[in-house]
């Protein structure tokens, strides 16, 4: 009877959670089985799996084959490297404890490193939650309002007190083209009254030029 180690599905829909299992390959994926080894669940990061590997091993030594995810899982969990080591002692390529030792370091680089992924997940999420949740941020979240408010009130004043400045600029200018449009006017007035007393100067300067000539050709 050919015997497979692979996935049933339990779990309800959209939330999958498998059991492994060891059944026969003719049955149906989630009918009969011969014997539960583990549990696999791939909503979490990293996937959560719970495997006997003695029991894998033994039935991997024996002739079950497994399916393409279990096999993942087996080699994640040291089962295929486990049966590896196995088939160097029965060679003789290295003692039993050698095979020991080494699978023992293995499994728990495995498991550092998972304890490790586990770590920063949830790291992840904490620092995801706390982004959404803004409760870093609340207590920074009304002073960043009255600064607002301080601005607005700043640039409306800062506006205000430009208008009226330009405004006052605009009433200087208008002052002093006023005083000098007077201050042309009088010279104006002043030129035209001293025009008459000039030309009797000229007429005075006239005569006495005519009397010098009389008096040179009476000479």
């Amino acid at each position: 009877m050919p015997v497979r180690i692979r996935l049933a599905r339990h779990g309800r829909r959209k939330r999958p959670f498998y059991h492994i299992v060891v059944a026969d390959s003719r049955a149906k994926r989630d009918g009969k089985f011969i014997e539960k080894i583990g549990t696999y669940n791939p909503l979490t990061h990293p996937a959560t799996i719970t495997l006997d590997r003695e029991k894998a091993v033994e039935w991997i030594l024996k002739g079950a084959q497994p399916s393409e995810t279990v096999r993942s899982i087996l080699r994640l969990k040291g089962v295929l490297y486990r049966i590896h080591l196995l088939k160097g002692v029965k060679k003789g390529a290295l003692t039993q404890e050698e095979a020991d030792r080494l699978y023992q370091e293995f499994i728990q680089k495995k498991e550092e490193k998972l304890r490790q992924m586990r770590r920063e997940e949830l790291m992840r999420q904490r620092q995801f939650w706390e982004k959404v949740s803004g409760a870093a941020e609340s207590p920074s979240a009304e002073p960043q309002e009255v600064s607002d408010t301080e601005e607005s009130t700043t640039e409306s004043a800062t506006g205000e007190n430009v208008t009226t400045e330009a405004q006052d600029t605009s009433e200087a200018e208008a002052a002093n083209e006023q005083t000098a449009t007077d201050e042309s006017t009088e010279d104006v007035d002043t030129t035209a009254a001293e025009s008459p007393q000039d030309e009797p100067t000229t007429e005075e300067e006239t005569n006495s030029s005519t009397e010098s000539d009389e008096e040179k050709s009476e000479t």
